[in-house]
């Protein structure tokens, strides 16, 4: 991954993390991150995790087929584009 790649990515983390904190979790809670476990600690269920996932692929311009996700892979943002990086094909 290139350095252009690495700031892309970190910029559209930046972009997943705000959803998830504004969208999702609105305002409530603790401040989150890029490695902040929402699923583990309870911070989303698993109706918010639909949610972001399809805001995921929005965002990373990327399909991911949800047979290919588990659980573990959106603990949190970093996973979840590591899981994009994966699986996910580009959107034509």
């Amino acid at each position: 991954m290139g350095v252009e790649q690495v700031a892309e990515t970190g910029e559209l983390m930046k972009q997943l993390t705000s959803y998830i904190s504004e969208k999702v979790m609105k305002g409530k809670g603790a401040a989150i991150n890029e490695d902040t476990p929402l699923v583990s600690s309870g911070l989303i269920d698993s109706f918010a995790m639909i949610e972001i996932f399809l805001e995921l692929q929005k965002i990373a311009g990327r399909k991911v087929p949800a047979s290919k996700v588990q659980a573990k892979d959106m603990d949190t943002v970093r996973s979840m584009f590591a899981m994009v990086e994966k699986f996910g094909k580009v959107k034509s």
